[in-house]
């Protein structure tokens, strides 16, 4: 079997773990076994390298029983692996929105984020609609977050306060260029988390922080 021609893509690998990320980019899940055909190496250099990888939360492991026998392990990359790639949606969106904000002003980019915004809430909504407790709502929508590839996650201080954790932005280029985003996000998750419920963002992404973090927390009655 051939070696494929990485050289070709706009996106270089050159490490061996970036050559393997590039299969399973270009191939989807495959064994430990398979990778390595594909790279002209051993499937246990290929091992090596995806339990690195899996140890920086790059790929996933997962089994599929396919008869007598032992069940086979695949690897996939997971959404954090994607930054590894070039995006050119980022700078598409980022000129979007400068050409929006100049040709049609700033209120035309207030309507835009006003109907997303609205689009959002109505969505959360209807999934928190059966969750009765706080810590049920912030659960589903660390779900939700997390679906729409901002690995997101939610503990429990000792003081009963909840924190939602969003480790990674999928819109940072969007929310760099307005702002706007960000706030219209935190007026979504105060508004599905109901009235007698405060919402702070502690950390930020856009203003430097290495992820987004929100203290949710009751306030008296």
């Amino acid at each position: 079997m051939s070696r494929p021609n990485l050289e070709n893509v706009a996106w270089s690998p050159r490490s061996p773990a970036e050559r393997v990320l590039m299969v399973l980019k270009m191939h989807g899940a495959l064994s430990s076994a398979a990778v390595g055909a594909k790279l002209g190496t051993s499937g246990e250099a290929a091992r090596q390298q995806l339990v690195r990888l899996a140890e920086e939360g790059l790929v996933a492991p997962s089994s599929e029983a396919k008869g007598v026998g032992r069940p086979t392990q695949s690897w996939s990359l997971t959404p954090a692996a994607q930054g590894r790639f070039p995006d050119t949606h980022a700078a598409l969106t980022v000129q979007l929105l400068g050409i929006v904000r100049n040709s049609l002003g700033e209120a035309a980019l207030d309507t835009l984020i006003a109907v997303r915004e609205t689009e959002t809430r109505m969505i959360y909504e209807t999934a928190l609609a059966d969750r009765v407790s706080l810590r049920e709502k912030v659960a589903a929508l660390a779900d939700l977050r997390s679906a729409e590839g901002y690995m997101a996650d939610w503990r429990e201080e000792a003081d009963g306060t909840l924190v939602l954790v969003e480790n990674h932005c999928p819109i940072c280029a969007a929310a760099v260029a307005c702002q706007g985003f960000c706030r219209a996000e935190l007026d979504v998750f105060r508004s599905v988390l109901g009235t007698g419920t405060e919402v702070e963002r502690t950390e930020h992404i856009v203003a430097g922080g290495r992820r987004c973090s929100y203290s949710i927390r009751e306030t008296a009655p």
